[in-house]
């Protein structure tokens, strides 16, 4: 049974100082949260399921499942072996620090990794922090290559793109140099990972990223 988390908190002048705070306080606490974002239909959870697959073992890791209904992919995370829990966000289309505190409320203790999954569009997931250590949003390639064009906010604000279904490349107009070039030009600090989650390519790079910049905050 999925435990499933109403939040109806509304955002408040304050959520940059909340989101500093929870910061600070999920380090003590030895846990690196990971804000997630990207379209509907990208391929996030897809995406998760291979991560924590391949990282089984490596370190504890938990989700939050951010949505608006539903609790398909809080179960689907579970049945890895990963803690899981689902976040309604009574139909906000973001997650705030004070969310997000909620939520890690509600998974077990002693994790070390934990993602949120936030809610899927590319505007206003871009503009709330949420108190996460690092941001990553993730690009499809059937969405195009001109993403960074629409959003530019979205690609500004992370650390790290992840561009999923690579191996669907043949079968779409995407240009991936150009892609990398344009959200390079928004985000010079960027990081790039083209990767499949269905075959597996790519999937090092990110992983040993995530686990470097894990590694780098428990010695901050």
């Amino acid at each position: 049974m999925i435990k499933v988390i109403e939040l109806k908190r509304t955002v408040t002048d304050s959520n940059d100082r909340d989101a500093e705070t929870l910061r600070r306080e999920l380090r003590d606490r030895d846990i690196f949260l990971i804000n997630l974002m990207s379209a509907p239909g990208s391929g996030k959870t897809t995406l998760l399921s291979r991560t924590i697959t391949d990282l089984m073992g490596r370190a504890k890791i938990g989700v939050m499942e951010a949505d608006i209904a539903s609790d398909v992919d809080a179960i689907k995370i579970r049945s890895l072996g990963a803690e899981s829990i689902q976040v309604h966000t009574d139909g906000m289309c973001h997650m705030d620090a004070g969310m997000t505190r909620d939520g890690l409320a509600g998974l077990g203790d002693q994790l070390q990794i934990v993602f949120l999954e936030n809610i899927g569009n590319l505007i206003c997931p871009a503009e709330f922090d949420t108190g996460a250590h690092k941001n990553v949003m993730i690009l499809s390639v059937p969405e195009g290559d001109d993403k960074p064009l629409k959003y530019p906010l979205m690609f500004q604000k992370c650390d790290a793109l992840i561009i999923t279904k690579t191996d669907a490349t043949p079968y779409f107009d995407f240009d991936l140099a150009l892609a990398t070039e344009r959200a390079l030009a928004l985000n010079p600090a960027i990081k790039v990972f083209p990767v499949s989650a269905k075959t597996g390519e790519g999937m090092p790079a990110w992983e040993g990223w995530l686990l470097d910049e894990w590694e780098k905050q428990k010695h901050a």
